[in-house]
């Protein structure tokens, strides 16, 4: 891959000192693992399209003369961003790299929590926004359920500790 070595160079970053540990290649290829990358990506495709969705929801009201809130806006690119980022986390995580799988275990068990928090709060969005965090959320759910399976929770172990 030509630019490998720059995204060595970016999960470094993203991963500090153990963007360097991978999976095996047998724990990798195991298709319980590839089934899981796929469900994740088609979930991480849906949340794109969800998020696509609020903006173009949001251009339409705003188009219409509708007032739409500053917090509509920064909630949109938020995600969409947080999106792309969640998908570099995934296409690493499948490639073996135990950093990306962690953080992406991470954030999908994190985002949902703080999206419905935020759904809470009474008068910060409205009623469509509301619902489309709920269905964020619950889209986040599903591809923390997959990161957490025993199977995957097996094949991304914390690599053992060298004995003194």
């Amino acid at each position: 891959m030509p630019f490998e070595s720059l995204f060595l160079r970016l999960d470094r970053i993203a991963g500090g000192r153990q963007a360097g540990y991978a999976i095996d290649e047998e724990s990798r290829r195991h298709p319980k693992t590839r089934r899981s990358f796929r469900w994740i990506l088609w979930l991480l495709v849906a949340e794109l399209v969800l998020g696509i969705g609020a903006v173009v929801v949001a251009l339409i009201l705003a188009a219409g003369g509708d007032t739409v809130p500053f917090s509509v806006w920064m909630r949109t690119v938020v995600v969409l961003g947080m999106t792309a980022t969640l998908f570099y986390f995934a296409w690493r995580a499948s490639l073996g790299w135990r950093w990306a799988y962690v953080r992406l275990r991470l954030f999908a068990q994190i985002f949902p929590v703080i999206t419905l928090v935020l759904a809470a709060i009474p008068g910060l969005y409205p009623v469509w926004m509301v619902t489309e965090q709920i269905v964020f959320s619950l889209i986040m759910i599903g591809i923390a359920d997959f990161l957490t399976s025993d199977h995957m929770r097996a094949v991304f172990a914390a690599p053992a500790s060298p004995q003194p």
